[in-house]
């Protein structure tokens, strides 16, 4: 079972807000819409949900035609970041209401709310009303309804970012299991690279309205097809700067470094290299790291890991290492990039090696 949208767009007052975009979103594991507050994410689900009205295009869904179709006539489920349910039902009720609607025996309800409640562990909780519950239990109470629902397919936009830091854990973990084997395509809207890796199945990066690239999560990670693409999927942003090549080595600024395999094969010219601040680290990995030396503007301590913002050769850099490290504001500091793992792209952002 598939969700196909083709050549679909919404335009808003002369303005297009979401480019001409097909995708075939599959059920199985999750399609994730990857992109900044503002990249369409949310305008697409609606679309996609019958929310939004297209300007052009058409959604299919399990082989029908359904974009003319109310949002109820589809039978898809929509969770969104905040706690949407009926504040004067209870648990129960909240769960139950899309089954009601529907005409569904009683029995049935009771066995389908009964199934969801256990697995997000809401059964204690079903006499209770939303203003009773934490934020966590309300937006689980949510991904129940959706469960009992058993929809065509389940669109979760950033339904965990309102949650504090460990109920978003939890849940991110959870998510995959929960949507296992339940016959529904499931879309999920993040701005978090991080929630996409963990997530896994396939992305969408988008930005500005359009999917810059499609396909298994990972494999986008490892080879993003644009210097655009690499951008969306990297938190805190990816380092790049102008670059030449000349015979076998890569000149940035007044550093250089040898170049093999299919970068070596490229012509000499200009070019853009792009690492991620993980693979810019205030110590050296082996003897083939480059050494260069950073003006440290901003320095961060998240948990486990130190960050430092640099400036270097006039360009904004980031390094991204485990531990604590001392850095000063205002002082040069060494760091070390290991060029095995740059990214390289034509001056149009266009990936070459």
């Amino acid at each position: 079972m598939a969700l196909e949208i083709k050549n679909i767009t919404k335009v808003v007052q002369g303005v297009t807000h979401i480019k001409p975009t097909t995708l075939t979103l599959r059920k199985g594991h999750f399609n994730v819409l990857l992109g900044e507050t503002g990249a369409g994410k949310t305008s697409l689900i609606k679309m996609m949900a019958g929310l939004d009205p297209i300007a052009a295009g058409q959604i299919i869904l399990e082989g029908e035609d359904v974009t003319a179709l109310t949002t109820q006539k589809r039978n898809i489920s929509l969770v969104h970041q905040f706690f949407v349910n009926y504040p004067h039902m209870t648990v129960f009720e909240n769960i139950a209401s899309p089954l009601k609607v529907a005409g569904m025996a009683k029995s049935e309800i009771e066995d389908r709310v009964a199934e969801a409640a256990d697995i997000l562990q809401l059964g204690p909780m079903l006499h209770r009303r939303p203003h009773e519950l934490s934020g966590g239990q309300q937006q689980r109470c949510a991904l129940a309804r959706a469960i009992a629902k058993e929809s065509r397919a389940v669109f979760l936009d950033e339904p965990l970012a309102n949650l504090d830091y460990k109920l978003r854990e939890e849940l991110r973990e959870q998510l995959p299991e929960l949507f296992a084997d339940r016959g529904a395509v499931v879309v999920y809207a993040t701005s978090e690279p991080e929630e996409a890796l963990l997530l896994g199945g396939e992305t969408a990066l988008m930005v500005d309205g359009n999917v810059a690239q499609f396909g298994p999560t990972a494999d986008i990670y490892r080879a993003p097809a644009s210097l655009t693409a690499a951008r969306i999927f990297s938190d805190p942003p990816i380092n790049h700067a102008p670059v030449t090549k000349r015979g076998d080595a890569m000149h940035l600024g007044s550093l250089s470094w040898t170049v093999s395999g299919e970068v070596a094969g490229l012509a000499d010219g200009d070019y853009i290299v792009a690492v991620r601040p993980h693979h810019v680290l205030p110590h050296a990995h082996d003897g083939s790291d480059v050494a260069l030396k950073g003006h440290v503007g901003v320095t961060e301590l998240s948990g486990s890991e130190s960050s430092a913002h640099f400036e270097f050769d006039g360009n904004s850099w980031v390094s991204l290492a485990h531990g604590t490290h001392p850095y000063r504001i205002g002082e040069d500091h060494d760091f070390y990039l290991d060029p095995t793992t740059c990214f390289y792209f034509a001056p149009d952002g266009a990936r070459v090696g």
